[in-house]
């Protein structure tokens, strides 16, 4: 069910790590073409799409606040609560991150200064297709709230009636969504890229999709409008020693492996005592779970694998970089200072991705596939930009001047070295 692998040499290691393979590039001919088309024709095209692919046949793109109220109270009372407290956990984590700004004094008569700007119109995209991932609403509206953004568009695709799930609804209605539009897939990704008669268009796209929304994500990313960063299947890895629990970590194993059948669940741990057990907990709680065809082609995509130590796991772990990292080790805290290469990290046995995924407060938008040795995830940082400052002083100029003069000489471009000159010579 879920392969093993004992005490693999560090040359095997970068096989290891391989994620199930996705060649967006492969996607470009079905891609590019609907992307040009929305370009084009504008909601006529996005409308046609979400016929021909998602079988709905909504009244209007766009949601009205009629149904975003009928959705309100579609709800029951206690999703509507627990939405409104994980709404209230991200808010408080995020607000935290807000930059004050900087003015530095660089050399006398010179001062630099940053401050942050939000970006004024970004576009989310929430999958609604096997899931309605409502919390993804609160993760990426809440911090682009927070950070000032003027305009907050969000596009799912349509149930087969037309309409969006209701919690879906209500989660961008706590979390400050400006407009909501029925639209799904590349489609929804192109409206938001170009702009339509409805869509208005954005500068930034953020969200998770299949290997389509990401291929498009990337494509529009080249040229037309910043994206958060790159993605791919959703991934966990989780360490343990022989303390750990078996039956948490197959849990841990089975809610990451239920995203989809292209994601990936690792456990890397010091223990092979530990295997047999696990083996066992997964296979009794997979045949309880109601996604279990594609939880148990996910897990084919996964693996268990045994280490020497503490250290091996630890290097394996920065090598594989895990979009979720799960330490069910005794000595989880000092482990996680070693870890250099993470997207967000669990600590102790207490601890699900669960908690990340809905609740406790960090984002769970975060790099995959690797990209978490280059990447951050989605932070109250991804929706502003940093512009940076200068005032130099006459003296400050003198201070300064003949540097810059120098040094624009040594790279022969005597247009700046005279601009500096001329002001020189006025002072």
């Amino acid at each position: 069910m879920i392969p093993v692998v004992i005490h693999p040499p560090r040359s095997e290691w970068e096989k290891l790590a391989e994620r199930p393979s996705m060649d967006l590039s492969a996607l470009s001919d079905t891609v590019r073409p609907i992307l040009e088309e929305v370009k084009r024709l504008g909601d006529a095209a996005v409308i046609r799409y979400g016929k021909l692919f998602d079988r709905a046949h909504p009244a209007a793109l766009g949601v009205s606040d009629q149904e975003i109220r009928a959705a309100a109270s579609a709800l029951p009372n206690e999703l509507k609560q627990a939405i409104r407290t994980a709404a209230r956990h991200i808010e408080t984590f995020h607000a935290a991150q807000g930059f004050a700004g900087i003015e530095v004094e660089t050399c006398p008569g010179v001062i630099c200064r940053q401050k942050a700007v939000a970006i004024e119109k970004v576009g989310l995209y929430i999958p609604g297709g096997s899931a309605p991932l409502f919390s993804t609403v609160l993760m990426l509206a809440i911090p682009a709230r927070i950070a000032g953004c003027r305009e907050i568009v969000l596009c799912s695709p349509p149930r087969k009636d037309g309409s969006l799930h209701p919690a879906i609804l209500f989660a961008a209605s706590v979390a400050g969504v400006s407009r909501i539009f029925k639209a799904g897939g590349i489609q929804a990704i192109a409206a938001m890229a170009f702009g339509t008669e409805s869509v208005p268009k954005v500068y930034k796209i953020f969200g998770p999709g299949n290997q389509y929304v990401t291929a498009a994500k990337q494509l529009v990313g080249l040229r037309e409008v910043a994206i958060d960063m790159p993605a791919g299947p959703s991934e966990v890895e989780v360490m343990a020693d022989e303390e750990a629990n078996p039956v948490f970590i197959a849990t841990d194993l089975l809610s990451q492996a239920e995203h989809g059948p292209d994601s990936q669940s690792i456990l890397v741990t010091t223990s092979e005592a530990l295997v047999t057990p696990v083996v066992r907990a997964v296979a009794e709680q997979l045949a309880l779970l109601p996604r279990k065809e594609i939880t148990a082609k996910a897990l084919r995509n996964s693996r268990i694998i045994v280490v020497g130590n503490r250290r091996e796991a630890i290097d394996f772990t920065n090598l594989y970089a895990p979009e979720h990292l799960i330490l069910q080790t005794a000595d989880y805290a000092a482990t996680a200072e070693e870890i250099t290469n993470a997207g967000s990290v669990f600590l102790g046995p207490y601890t699900p991705e669960s908690a990340g995924d809905y609740a406790s407060g960090t984002n769970h938008t975060l790099p995959t596939n690797g990209y978490a040795r280059a990447y951050s995830g989605v932070n109250l940082d991804s929706f502003v930009r940093k512009i940076t400052f200068q005032e130099i002083s006459p003296e400050g100029l003198k201070q300064l001047g003949e540097t810059i003069r120098v040094l624009a000489a040594g790279e022969e471009l005597e247009a700046h070295r005279k601009a500096v000159t001329v002001r020189l010579q006025t002072i």
